[in-house]
């Protein structure tokens, strides 16, 4: 079975808290906590390429072709600026995911939602210029997409949740470093 990567643009975790104990102390919390070289905190996802052109293909009724979509998100994806690496907060965990996960809720400096809003517009304009109407009903209905709130959370997915996880747990506040933001997967782009 192939796996088809998702594209996301997002900021690598660089560390969490002082050394590995900052971080390590969150598993009381967590069922099976995630590796600290993975973690990753995603400013904006566009989920697998061919199944967002598809979608942008079908909502359009082939007005523009997937092909075209393609093209135009791989141009863009590519053309966008690079948030410089940063530092943020965190107190508490939240459920995401209908409770599947606990996310590390990210206090970040403003400049991070002023580039998190600035992806999000760029999108809106990446999909007028694909020809699409309703853009914020696309949005939200694309199953590639997969976005279900219309704004967005800063956080860190973590791991599983302990039995009967409660919505937000506090814990100690832990410095976060992020380095530049990048395209995950771009490798995998035609």
């Amino acid at each position: 079975m192939t796996i088809v990567p998702r594209i996301t643009v997002e900021v690598p975790v660089l560390g969490i808290g002082s050394g590995t104990g900052g971080y390590e102390g969150l598993a009381r919390h967590v069922r099976s906590l995630r590796r600290p070289a993975g973690l990753h905190m995603t400013l904006l996802h566009l989920g697998v390429l061919a199944d967002f052109a598809r979608d942008v293909e079908g909502w359009t009724k082939g007005r523009t072709s997937a092909a075209r979509a393609t093209d135009a998100t791989v141009a863009w994806l590519r053309g966008l600026p690079v948030l410089e690496p940063f530092s943020a907060t965190a107190a508490r965990l939240v459920v995401l995911g209908g409770g599947g996960v606990y996310g590390l809720d990210v206090d970040v400096p403003e400049e991070v939602r002023t580039f998190q809003t600035s992806l999000v517009a760029g999108l809106h304009a990446l999909l007028d210029s694909l020809l699409m109407d309703n853009i914020d009903d696309f949005i939200l209905s694309s199953p590639a997409l997969g976005y279900r709130y219309p704004h967005w959370t800063p956080h860190v997915a973590v791991g599983r949740p302990a039995a009967y996880p409660a919505k937000v747990v506090e814990v100690l506040p832990l410095n976060v470093q992020f380095g530049p933001s990048q395209i995950r997967n771009e490798r995998y782009l035609p």
